[in-house]
């Protein structure tokens, strides 16, 4: 796209002051392509930079005096949902409970400043795939050296229980995995589909075949299960994809089946562990804790316990009995606390009761529906991937850390802005 047309995107949505066209714009550009390289190894960093981000946009709108963005349906939401929580807080909450409430608000704005401002340029999403793409290929080497080798580069062994942790000291390269996946291969794989060579075909099924073996490899339970959602997603949202999903997923069985040979730990983490929690799940730590979660909200359905009321409450002797509808082994169990319920619509329902759930609900579909743009998003490589990163990331039935806490929030809610960046400023690029 030429500069001058580049220049209207942005002014599209704040004017072209001089501040805007140098140094806040540059910083929080920077900021924006060197975040995922410090979501992987600088967690404070990482914070900061998201922080910073939303600070400079914030900064940039005071100059400008254009507040457009809060129009915006998610944006509404976004503060009702923010603005509800922090009441709860208030009414339920410590000091340090209300002050996390407050700064829980720099994730909505770093969202909003990708979307209205850092990322409506072409050429830094772009960018920022390739830095996506770069993460991507550093995990899936560094997984493959140590299965082949025993350690990574860095000198990491396997983890205790057998899951590969490539580039990361501990098990986490199976979640963070799963969120460059699909918007680091997808376009790939478009790319190699539309071009219709002789072997591109081939190319791009084996692309996604040897992503999705690696993912199986890493021998992480809910990232492999949430990866083969994403599949099953893609192969329903794009024709082109069936096959090729199909097929990887056949390649994904006969790995399964030969794990007690090609990974002996593998199978015994993945397969072995995961039948045995899934048979027996009310008796699992997971079970306790989803038990516990529940027995929180029926107990406090308004107003839940405010921010982190899950970790600060869930010894209390109220929420010891568990539900009669739930058959947990034994709700009063200590394994039934964590430091959050492990999902966030549990997250989200223990902090700011049923109203905020809701909430959540109504912000995940608006979300959802202005990505998916009715169809729009077969126009845009990267948009789809997009699309099926944030469906698998809001999956309701799933084991998840904590959605407001770095790292794991600055991968969400980067994904969610460049999201909305793309829908919003689409390059026009067809996946047909």
């Amino acid at each position: 796209m030429p500069a001058l047309a580049r220049n209207n995107d942005r002014a599209a949505t704040i004017p072209d002051f001089p501040i805007e066209r140098g140094l806040l714009i540059s910083a929080a550009t920077g900021a924006t392509l060197l975040l995922p390289a410090a979501l992987l190894y600088a967690r404070a960093i990482a914070d900061a930079m998201l922080t910073l981000i939303a600070v400079l946009f914030l900064v940039s709108l005071w100059s400008s005096r254009q507040w457009r963005w809060l129009l915006a349906p998610w944006t509404r939401i976004m503060l009702l949902l923010w603005a509800w929580t922090l009441l709860c807080t208030l009414l339920a909450g410590t000091g340090p409970a209300i002050a996390q409430a407050l700064a829980a608000l720099r994730f909505f704005v770093f969202t909003a400043a990708l979307e209205n401002w850092v990322l409506v340029d072409p050429l830094s999403r772009r960018r920022l795939w390739y830095v996506v793409l770069g993460v991507a290929i550093w995990i899936v080497l560094e997984c493959w050296q140590q299965y082949l080798f025993g350690t990574s580069i860095l000198g990491y062994r396997r983890y205790i229980d057998g899951a590969l942790t490539g580039p990361f000291a501990r098990p986490i390269a199976g979640g963070t995995y799963l969120v460059v996946l699909f918007p680091a291969v997808l376009p790939l794989c478009f790319m190699l589909l539309r071009r219709g060579g002789r072997f591109d075909w081939v190319y791009a099924i084996g692309t996604l075949a040897f992503a999705a073996a690696t993912m199986l490899l890493i021998g992480q339970r809910m990232p492999s299960v949430l990866m083969v959602l994403g599949l099953c997603v893609t192969g329903l949202l794009f024709r082109q994809f069936r096959v090729p999903v199909v097929l990887t997923i056949i390649v994904g069985a006969v790995l399964l089946a030969s794990l007690p040979l090609v990974s002996p730990p593998t199978f015994a983490k993945l397969v072995v562990q995961f039948t045995q929690q899934l048979e027996t799940f009310w008796q699992t730590p997971y079970g306790a804790i989803f038990g516990r979660a529940v027995t929180m909200i029926q107990a406090n359905p308004w107003l839940g316990l405010g921010w982190d009321g899950f970790r600060d409450n869930c010894m209390q002797p109220a929420y010891l009995r568990g539900v009669s509808w739930l058959p947990i082994a034994d709700p009063a169990s200590p394994a039934g606390c964590n430091i959050h319920p492990h999902n966030y619509w549990l997250q989200i329902a223990t902090s700011a009761g049923l109203p905020g759930l809701a909430l959540f609900v109504l912000l995940t579909v608006v979300w959802l529906r202005r990505i998916a743009g009715g169809a729009e998003y077969l126009r845009n490589d990267k948009r789809a991937a997009l699309l099926v990163i944030v469906f698998v990331m809001l999956w309701p039935v799933a084991s998840a850390t904590s959605l407001f806490t770095v790292p794991n929030a600055g991968w969400f809610f980067l994904m969610v802005g460049w999201g909305l960046a793309e829908a919003r400023f689409p390059a026009g690029q067809s996946t047909q």
